[in-house]
């Protein structure tokens, strides 16, 4: 039999091309007052690919884009895959130097950029160099919309499925980015992992509440087409505007960090909403209590774990009927684990510093491995952090936790994250979860801090509820009741605390802060 006939290259954007046919009078896209039906998205994307090549873009070429959640970038996760080329999504709130170097690095020759931004991408192009092509877009009278209207449609037919599809840059906290590269045939299996983990279909509403620069958007620009769903585009999270669009856009999911949760929960427009939205959170492990509240929302909430090496998540807290029948503060317990391999992942492991396998017990600690189909190619240009990311054929995340006998993982804390106070190793997650127990907390985060005696100490910060109050001995002492006392914080510090983009705590930002306390106080 003819291999033409049995075998297909996977990509994400094939998604397209069928709900483009399928769903072609349904909405797919909504931003703002622009609203664009499946088949004239699908003419729009295959028009960008036309523009990208009518402009010198070969094959494999790189090509930047910088845009907050509009349809624009939405569009990019299909025209710039239509023209052969690998997407690079950047971060909006990076600095420009930092932008110049990902687009450098990346070698990126065309940069598409939101006009919010003209600014920056003009810095950008500067850096750079005159090699570096700009294009204003966003509104209908800027040179995108030009060059899609000037363009016929048209798309390069995918010849390797384990071909270059998007380079995702790490947040470099640590040092300069990685370049994480990811394949047509990962982001085709994890779009529709994500779509079925969280039950989308052609009725659904999707608010884009979480970056689409951020993991491709956790492969969701892809999975919301597969299910010929609607995307709400949202171009800035503002927890108003998202209550807005719960109660007036039939929005049926969303994703997003947990501090997104936190924000949504305790925002004064929150109140139980008349029928269930599904969430998806990760990026930190989410506490009980934030979990038990969204519940009360009518929020049914999935935990779900992953890094950018692994296309977003590729762990899920798989949920099992018989936990219905648990109370709410029970449920949430059991969805504060991460869980289990997603549906194209396989099976996970937890091991030592010798690379075997620790005791399903839920107590022995080892380092969280993870291989598959949504593995990261590897970094770009960067053999040797490859290697040491990937030293067995497995990928070690550098996340440390445990293995239940049932075997859901649980994570307890990141390896640099761990406090060593005195020869015991202390887990920050822990203490916050203690500390959100709290009523008057809305968030905390653990950080070490040095001391004399016992060389780290845990200090927390913490941000309380609006009109809430409490004092520093009230919270050590409620962190006390719930672990060993030489556990609890050493110090609580009040006041709003620094994320990034994606919602995440900076907690290098909180290790400084700790430092210059504790040695203050000497």
């Amino acid at each position: 039999m003819s291999a033409t006939a049995s075998f297909e290259a996977l990509t994400p954007t094939s998604f397209l091309l069928r709900s483009g046919k399928v769903y072609a009078d349904r909405c797919a896209v909504i931003d703002g007052e622009r609203r664009f039906s499946y088949s004239e998205f699908l003419d729009r994307c295959l028009r960008l690919g036309s523009a990208l090549r009518n402009m010198g873009v070969a094959a494999g070429g790189r090509i930047a884009v910088l845009a907050p959640n509009t349809h624009v970038l939405l569009e990019a996760h299909y025209g710039i895959p239509f023209a052969g080329a690998a997407l690079v999504a950047l971060n909006v709130r990076l600095t420009a130097g930092d932008l110049a170097f990902i687009v450098a690095h990346s070698g990126s020759r065309v940069l598409i950029y939101d006009y919010e931004f003209e600014g920056v991408a003009r810095d950008i192009a500067a850096q750079v160099g005159s090699e570096l092509r700009l294009v204003r877009a966003g509104r209908p009278d800027d040179p995108y919309e030009h060059l899609l209207n000037s363009s016929a449609p048209w798309h390069r037919a995918v010849a390797d499925e384990r071909g270059l599809i998007s380079i995702n840059y790490t947040s470099g906290t640590t040092g300069k980015p990685k370049g994480v590269m990811y394949h047509h045939r990962g982001a085709y299996l994890q779009a529709l992992a994500m779509a079925m983990e969280t039950r989308l279909d052609c009725n659904s509403t999707f608010l884009w509440t979480l970056p689409m620069f951020h993991c491709n958007g956790w492969c969701f620009p892809w999975g919301v087409t597969a299910a010929g769903a609607t995307h709400l585009c949202l171009r800035k999270f503002d927890a108003g505007t998202a209550w807005q669009h719960l109660r007036e856009s039939n929005v049926t999911h969303f994703n997003g960090a947990p501090t997104v949760l936190v924000m949504l929960a305790w925002h004064p427009r929150a109140a139980k909403l008349g029928r269930t939205v599904r969430v998806a959170t990760g990026g930190a492990p989410p506490t009980p209590a934030i979990l038990q509240r969204m519940a009360e929302l009518g929020m049914d909430v999935t935990h779900l774990y992953g890094l950018t090496e692994t296309f977003g998540p590729a762990v899920i807290c798989e949920w099992r009927g018989e936990w219905n029948e648990l109370a709410l503060a029970e449920q949430a317990q059991i969805k504060a684990r991460q869980g289990v391999g997603n549906v194209i992942s396989c099976e996970l492991r937890v091991v030592d510093p010798h690379g075997r396998d620790v005791p399903a017990d839920g107590r022995t600690l080892g380092e969280i491995a993870l291989r598959g189909n949504n593995v990261m190619l590897g970094y770009y240009q960067d053999e040797i952090a490859t290697r040491k990311a990937i030293p067995d054929g497995w990928f070690r995340t550098g996340d440390l936790g445990v293995m239940h006998p049932d075997r859901y993982i649980e994570l307890r804390d990141r390896a640099k994250d761990i406090i060593i106070s005195g020869g015991e190793n202390i887990a920050s997650i822990e203490i916050e979860r203690a500390l959100c127990a709290h009523p008057a907390v809305m968030e905390a985060a653990v950080v070490a801090g040095p001391d004399p005696k016992w060389g780290e100490v845990p200090v927390a910060f913490v941000t309380l509820k609006a009109g809430a109050a409490a004092t520093e001995d009230e919270l050590i002492a409620c962190a006390r009741e719930r672990l060993a006392h030489f556990k609890a914080p050493k110090r609580v510090v009040f006041g709003e605390l620094p994320k990034n983009a994606t919602g995440k705590i900076q907690k290098f930002v909180l290790r400084d802060r700790a430092k210059d306390l504790m040695i203050s106080r000497r």
